[in-house]
């Protein structure tokens, strides 16, 4: 008797292994055919994207979806001589979240920035002397951008900067 129940203990053990080994080998590989670009990882089928990458398998980088001509205005405290400009942002080469905008605040300087999501960090820059430092969004085809003109006469302003 006790050599049946050690048989059916053995039996029934081998078994739990087997369904259990069958069972594991059979699970879905969710990032078996997921393929992520620019560093990205597959995490249970979806593509995790390093900083200054997006898309669904990290395909963009971040700062080229905003690259382009864009037709600026501004409104400023204490209040500059307005009109409209042409600017243009570029994305720096070989960093995927750079920016470049040229002929920032109708300066014929460039400033340098940051893009993450859908916000801009401007790089603290010098034009004519004085340095310019704010922050920003990106609303479809609309760049608005907050800065301060500092190291003269403080100028506080909202560039709006609309893509052609």
């Amino acid at each position: 008797m006790k050599a049946f129940k050690n048989a059916a203990f053995t039996a029934l053990l081998t078994m739990g292994v087997f369904s259990t080994a069958l069972y594991t080998s059979c699970s879905k590989d969710d990032c078996k055919d997921v393929v992520c670009n620019n560093g990205g990882t597959c995490v249970s089928g979806t593509c995790s994207c390093p900083s200054g990458y997006e898309g669904s398998t990290c395909q963009t980088a971040s700062a080229s979806k905003i690259t382009g001509t864009y037709t600026s205005s501004e409104t400023c405290q204490p209040p500059v001589a307005g009109g409209n400009w042409s600017s243009t942002l570029t994305q720096s080469s070989g960093d995927a979240t750079k920016i470049i905008i040229s002929n920032f605040g109708d300066s014929g300087s460039n400033v340098t920035g940051k893009v993450s999501g859908t916000g801009i960090t401007l790089d603290n820059t010098q034009i004519g002397g004085q340095t310019v430092s704010g922050s920003g969004t990106v609303n479809g085809n609309i760049v608005t951008i907050t800065y301060r003109l500092t190291g003269g006469t403080q100028y506080d302003c909202t560039m709006t900067m609309t893509k052609q």
